[in-house]
């Protein structure tokens, strides 16, 4: 019975750690760690244009207003950021990364 309870709690804590990883709150952290970063490393002249914001009415929706050149400094951030994430947020920013690129794509057609 105690293996059970063992392993019925671990995927409990489990299941919890990948929902906590897509709170709005948590996505809010991160998009701040990851825009901090993003504008220590881009030149001044492009830090004004590398911003998030959290829509007030749907808080798991970010609207992200970001240069075409500033850009591969958001993408560095993120990859330097994914490995201190929750794996559910990791995935998020992944697939952030993913509709970036294919924006990015569709600008050079």
């Amino acid at each position: 019975m105690t293996l059970i309870n063992h392993l019925s709690k671990k995927f409990t804590n489990n299941v919890t750690g990948l929902q906590e990883g897509l709170h709005p709150e948590s996505l809010a952290f991160w998009y701040s760690q990851i825009i901090k970063e993003a504008k220590d490393m881009a030149p001044a002249w492009l830090v004004d244009k590398i911003n998030v914001k959290q829509d007030p009415i749907l808080p798991m929706k970010f609207n992200l207003d970001i240069s075409k050149r500033a850009v591969r400094y958001f993408m560095m951030a993120v990859d330097d950021n994914l490995v201190k994430m929750p794996s559910s947020t990791r995935l998020y920013f992944l697939k952030v990364q993913e509709t970036l690129s294919d924006e990015m794509d569709k600008s050079l057609v």
